[in-house]
């Protein structure tokens, strides 16, 4: 299951589950960038960390593993960066995940 959201102009309630949910590292990283868009992905633990090693060299957005109540099996990926670059990077992971039902691996 991959499904994946962009949140615009996040609000100050939906960044406070947002802090709750990741690491202290990304929240001292997160206050050190601008960011008006966030964009979401939910998948497996591997392809949090495809997704997230991809998205960071695509596009100008600091990718954060949003800690959730599953972590064995599904978990979210969390993409902080401005509009542009945020839609860039779900671009990329949603095209790349309609080419991967084509195949095999």
């Amino acid at each position: 299951m991959a499904e994946g959201r962009i949140i615009y102009n996040p609000g100050k309630y939906a960044m406070k589950m947002f802090y709750r949910k990741m690491s202290a590292e990304a929240r001292e990283e997160l206050k050190e960038r601008k960011f008006d868009a966030v964009g979401l992905f939910q998948t497996s633990v591997s392809g949090i960390l495809y997704y997230g090693d991809r998205v960071a060299k695509t596009s100008n957005v600091l990718p954060v593993e949003i800690n959730g109540s599953c972590p064995q099996h599904i978990t979210t990926l969390a993409f902080f960066g401005e509009t542009t670059a945020v839609e860039t990077a779900m671009r990329m992971i949603i095209t790349e995940e309609r080419e991967k039902k084509s195949r095999l691996i």
